[in-house]
């Protein structure tokens, strides 16, 4: 539906400012539904783990020592599992050694088929207070990441295996449950958890209280969101090669000075492959006792991760979004996009600084992903409105002019600039003769249908022998050929023009004649040779067109015509003489020329260009 408002016709609809209102509606929804259901949470961590592996210093805390089960100890020792006496021998060794504390990665839950081993285990854990045999809890589900809790409590297990009572009454309680995220990767660990039988303490950090560390500043973590209380995320900061290990056959066969864990920090686990590994961001099967490590270390450093407020998440990725989308529209496609990638890579390394700056997590992929969502929906708008307008002003203005200088113009984004180049033209004036004996007969309207039935035979020759309709006056008409475009053997086109506009006009001729007893005819002069072309007027105002003498002796041969006659410049003739048959038709003395022109009629066509017969051929 449309109406008319003082003569300009109004389509109703949306129009383009309501389009790229719903537009942006549309991405501000999208937006929100990828940032509220975690849709992007796999980019994310991927950040995250990029942000740990890069800023890990590989440089754990000194007090730190790791006494591995590994293959070689396996071999020494005996078939795993061990005699109970053999970690009785350790601990005697380490605690006469002056160790600090001694935490066990190895669950005693069920009591041994050597009794009196149990026994011996027992009475030397009963001498230490320093010592940690690890009870692990059961809870909703080890690998899934939203076990229920409540805002502010501790994770609640439903039980927890603990070590056998024997051992139970003499070491120190922790647990040693991995907290693994949705993709199986460990990033965080509970600090504390709760259960039916009390609170437990994580291994690290229990080991940590143990080595007299200051840990207030983790009995006060700032909750993390959707986190249980005392959740921590781990600062993995050293992989295993980087913490200091001994095997546990070479401790136990005293081959290890004891001065070495003097006053030390001892973490006994598997390091033999296959045994009590996991996924985590710095390594894809890291032995678990290392984990344990990497709290140890972080609690020692005193180093917390804190994620940045999602408030600061959210405006960031309005702020993006906004910035990506006025980039669209304020700037050229490419600029655009070199700004946008810029500015990525800024929001990305300044997110980086951040963390390896302060260890704040800044998540930046909600807001890039909003950002570039923006980005691109805007671009689509842009281009359709584009394409919209230029095929606008294709349809519109390709009734007037060439079709390949519509497309110039639609496709440049410069302004059109005032000037011209000098340039070879073939121009061609045409002009009806006995129009003005017809137009008294004819009412305006058909005097107006009468010319655009003219002029659409004279337009429909013109455009297809790549010609450019220069000005329509009144009842004659300019045509250009050679520009703007380039046109080979644009002599050959332009007689081929009028000598398609003089076989036309016989039909026309006959029906003015039998209608309205008036006799019409056209004549037309071609000339060849160098003219301005250009973009001439001024900033209001801009035609394409050519000026110059040549252009005046072509507007000169045309006057000098007879009815229905086709008559050409020398210059035209010489170029053109091989294709058309000519009749000297004499000379003339042309107002503003000291000598005459000769001038040649156009009688016949003999041929056509090879470069015309080759494009015939290829099209066919």
């Amino acid at each position: 539906m449309s109406r008319s408002r003082g003569g300009v016709i109004v389509r109703n609809g949306l129009g383009k400012l309501g389009t790229v209102t719903v537009v942006n509606l549309g991405i501000v929804v999208l937006c929100i539904l990828l940032l509220s259901l975690g849709a992007l949470k796999v980019l994310s961590d991927q950040l995250y783990d990029f942000n740990m592996k890069q800023t890990m210093s590989g440089a754990p805390h000194e007090d730190i020592i790791v006494i591995g089960i590994d293959e070689e100890s396996i071999k020494e020792v005996g078939p795993y599992p061990w005699d109970r006496k053999v970690y009785a021998k350790l601990i005697n060794q380490l605690e006469g050694a002056g160790v600090r504390a001694i935490g066990f990665d190895v669950e005693f839950d069920s009591e041994s088929n050597f009794p009196e081993s149990d026994k011996v285990l027992a009475d030397e854990l009963a001498k230490h207070s320093n010592i940690i045999i690890p009870s692990h809890a059961m809870l909703e589900d080890d690998f899934k990441r939203a076990t229920k809790t409540k805002a502010g409590e501790l994770l609640m297990a439903r039980s927890v295996t603990e070590p056998i009572a024997a051992f139970r009454k003499s070491v120190q309680p922790a647990h040693v449950n991995a907290a693994f995220d949705t993709d199986g990767v460990i990033r965080s660990n509970w600090l504390e958890l709760s259960s039916p039988q009390g609170v437990f303490p994580s291994m690290g950090y229990k080991m940590a209280q143990l080595g007299g560390a200051d840990v207030r500043r983790f009995q006060a973590l700032p909750q993390l969101e959707d986190r249980p209380k005392a959740e921590m995320l781990i600062r993995w900061d050293a992989g295993e090669y980087d913490f200091e290990t001994i095997p546990f056959a070479k401790v136990l066969k005293g081959a290890v000075p004891a001065q070495t864990f003097k006053d030390r920090l001892v973490l006994v686990g598997y390091t033999a492959p296959g045994y009590d590994e996991g996924i985590t961001p710095i390594e894809k099967h890291m032995h678990l006792v290392y984990a344990h490590a990497n709290i140890l270390n972080q609690i020692l450093k005193q180093q917390v991760i804190q994620p940045v407020s999602k408030t600061v998440d959210l405006t960031l990725a309005f702020v993006v979004a906004l910035l990506f989308g006025l980039l669209t529209w304020r700037v050229k496609a490419i600029t655009g996009v070199i700004m946008a990638l810029c500015s990525t890579l800024v929001i990305l390394a300044g997110q980086y600084v951040l963390f390896s700056a302060n260890l704040h997590f800044l998540d930046v992929i909600g807001a890039l992903a909003c950002g570039w969502i923006a980005y691109l929906g805007n671009l689509a708008m842009k281009t359709y409105f584009e394409t919209k307008q230029k095929m606008y002003i294709t349809k519109q203005f390709g009734r007037y002019i060439s079709p390949d200088l519509v497309k110039e113009i639609a496709s440049s984004e410069q302004e059109i600039q005032l000037g011209g180049i000098s340039k070879e033209l073939s121009v061609l004036f045409l002009d009806v003769r006995g129009f003005t004996p017809l137009s008294e007969k004819l009412k305006p309207e058909e005097v107006v249908d009468f010319l655009n039935m003219m002029f659409n035979l004279i337009t429909e020759r013109v455009l297809a022998n790549h010609g450019t309709i220069d000005k329509f006056i009144g009842d004659a008409a300019m045509i250009l050929f050679n520009a703007p475009l380039d046109v080979p053997d644009h002599p050959y086109y332009a007689v081929k023009t009028a000598y398609e506009i003089q076989l036309g006009m016989e039909q026309v001729r006959a029906d003015v004649l039998q209608k309205y007893g008036v006799t019409i005819s056209v004549g037309i002069g071609i000339n060849t040779g160098e003219v301005v072309v250009g973009n001439i007027g001024s900033y209001l105002r801009v035609d394409y067109t050519a000026i110059g003498d040549n252009v005046n002796t072509a507007a000169r041969i045309e006057s000098n015509t007879q009815p229905n006659q086709i008559l050409v410049s020398e210059a035209t003739y010489e170029l053109t003489k091989e294709y058309f048959g000519y009749h000297f038709a004499g000379e003339k003395l042309m107002k503003g020329k000291s000598m005459p022109l000769k001038l040649f009629e156009v009688l016949s066509v003999k041929g056509a260009p090879s470069s015309v017969q080759e494009s015939k051929h290829r099209v066919s």
